[in-house]
C-alpha cells in the first residue's frame, strides 16, 4: 500500500478543493455571460452529439469545459469531504460534508439552465441563474471554512496578526475587484470583466470568512466590520448577476454598497493595526481556536 506524501495534508487537499471551486464559479459566470449555457443542443453528456466538441473557443466547448470542470470539482468535493469524516474532527466534517450535500441542488439547478429550460417556462431565466448563484457561494463558503478550520492546526501567529495579513488580502482584493464592478464604471461590464470581478471578489470573500473566524472571543468590533462587509460583496456579487433590473438608480446602490465595503475592511485594518492586545491577553498567547 502507497504511504501519502508528507506534503499531501488534508489542508492542502481542502485548499485545492476551495481554488477549484473559485474557478468553476468564474467559469460559470463567463458561459452565463457569453449565452453558451444553451449551447451543446441542450445535450448531456453528449455535446452536440459529440462527447468532445471542437476544441476551438466556441459556445459549444465553452459549456462542455464548464461541465468538465464540474465533475472534477465535483469528485473533490467528495473527496474533501470523504478526508474530513476519516479524521474526526466535528466542524470541518460538518463544513466538508454540507457543501456535499448541497451539491445535488446545484447540480439540478444547472440541469434546468441548460437541459430541460425548454420544458420549464423560467428554466433560463433571471431566478434560475440566482438560484445557481447562491447554491455556488452557499458551497464555496462551506468549503473555504473547511479550509480555514483545518488550517487553524498549523498557526502560530496569534490571531490578530493573521486577521491583519487576510483583511489586506481582502482590501487588496476588493479595489481590483473594483476594476471590473459593474458599479463602478470604469471598463465595459464584458464576459471576461464579469469572469474577473467574481473570481477576485471571491479572494475577499475568503479574507473576510478568516477574519471573521479569527477574531471571534478576540475583537468583536474587528469581526463585525469584517462580517458587515462580507454581506455587503456578497449582496453586490448577487446585484451582479441582474437578481434585480439594472437601472442607473440600482448602479449607483451597487457603488455606494462597494464604497462601504471599502470603508468597512479599511476601519477593520485601522483598528488591528491601532489596537494593542489587552494587558491581560500576553501578545503572542492570545488564541481563541
Amino acid at each position: 500500500m502507497l504511504e501519502r506524501p508528507n506534503w499531501f495534508t488534508f489542508r492542502r487537499f481542502a485548499a485545492v478543493t476551495t481554488a477549484l471551486t473559485v474557478s468553476l464559479i468564474t467559469l460559470g459566470v463567463y458561459t452565463s455571460a457569453t449565452g453558451s449555457g444553451l449551447a451543446c443542443q441542450a445535450q448531456w453528456p453528449l455535446c452536440s452529439d459529440q462527447l468532445i466538441p471542437t476544441l476551438t473557443i466556441n459556445p459549444d466547448f465553452i459549456e462542455w469545459f464548464h461541465r468538465f470542470v464540474a465533475m472534477i470539482t465535483g469528485f473533490f468535493i467528495l473527496g474533501t469531504a470523504g478526508w474530513a469524516w476519516q479524521r474526526g474532527d466535528r466542524r470541518t466534517t460538518r463544513a466538508a460534508v454540507g457543501a456535499v450535500v448541497l451539491l445535488p441542488l446545484q447540480i439540478s439547478i444547472g440541469a434546468i439552465t441548460v437541459t430541460i429550460n425548454g420544458l420549464v417556462p423560467w428554466g433560463y431565466a433571471v431566478p434560475t441563474h440566482a438560484a445557481h448563484l447562491v447554491a455556488a457561494l452557499s458551497i464555496f463558503t462551506l468549503l473555504s471554512l473547511t479550509t480555514i478550520y483545518a488550517y487553524r492546526e498549523h498557526h502560530s501567529r496569534p490571531p490578530r496578526t493573521r486577521s491583519r495579513r487576510a483583511l489586506g488580502v481582502a482590501l487588496v482584493a476588493l479595489l481590483v475587484s473594483g476594476l471590473f464592478s459593474r458599479g463602478v464604471p470604469l471598463l465595459q461590464y464584458s464576459p471576461g470583466a464579469q469572469a474577473w470581478y467574481y473570481a477576485v471578489s471571491l479572494v475577499a470573500v475568503v479574507g473576510l470568512l478568516a477574519t471573521v473566524h479569527w477574531l471571534t472571543g478576540v475583537d468583536r468590533l474587528g469581526r463585525q466590520l469584517a462580517g458587515a462587509a462580507l454581506v455587503i460583496i456578497v449582496g453586490t456579487m448577487l446585484i451582479g448577476r441582474d437578481l434585480i433590473v439594472y437601472t442607473p438608480t440600482v448602479q449607483l446602490l451597487n457603488f455606494g454598497l462597494y464604497v462601504a465595503a471599502v470603508v468597512l475592511v479599511s476601519a477593520g485594518l485601522w483598528r488591528l493595526f491601532g489596537r494593542a492586545p489587552s494587558p491581560s491577553t500576553p501578545f503572542g498567547t492570545e488564541h481563541s481556536e
